[in-house]
């Protein structure tokens, strides 16, 4: 464990930056896979409202950077693929 006081404070902000980041993903995760599923339930008006909620996520966690941004966009990407050729 730290013994300096900045030390301290660095591991108590890496901390929470991690809980924080950790949030943030399972969030994006959640949000893909629900995508997913409606997809392939063939709900076309349902898929496509959860692909933009999922693409605002998305993009929020690569502002935040929690991923990187050519992350979030090969993830948009994939994602409006597959709910556009499921129509």
């Amino acid at each position: 464990m730290a013994n300096h006081k900045s030390a301290l404070k660095r591991a108590k902000q890496s901390e929470t930056k991690r809980l924080r980041n950790k949030a943030v993903k399972t969030r994006v995760k959640h949000m893909v896979k629900s995508v997913r599923q409606a997809a392939q339930k063939e709900s076309q008006d349902s898929a496509a409202i959860q692909l933009n909620t999922a693409k605002s996520i998305i993009d929020k966690a690569a502002k935040k950077g929690v991923i990187h941004k050519k992350t979030a966009a090969r993830k948009i990407s994939r994602l409006s693929k597959m709910v556009n050729t499921s129509a």
